[in-house]
């Protein structure tokens, strides 16, 4: 399990053209709508698991 109240970045580094539509879904509740954004957010399972629904699309920092 993750250390407690850690961090990660999330950047979309592909384009969301050609992706399909739930793919464009989970970037967007991940707060991802332009390539190359960066977000922040908490390392939950919640978070993990959307960021493994679309691993071809982001790059992922802690």
């Amino acid at each position: 399990m993750a250390k407690k109240n850690s961090k990660i970045k999330i950047t979309l580094v592909k384009s969301l053209i050609g992706s399909t539509e739930k793919q464009r879904r989970v970037a967007k509740a991940l707060g991802l709508t332009k390539k190359d954004q960066t977000v922040e957010h908490e390392n939950t399972p919640v978070i993990m698991g959307m960021v493994n629904a679309i691993p071809h699309l982001l790059k992922v920092a802690e």
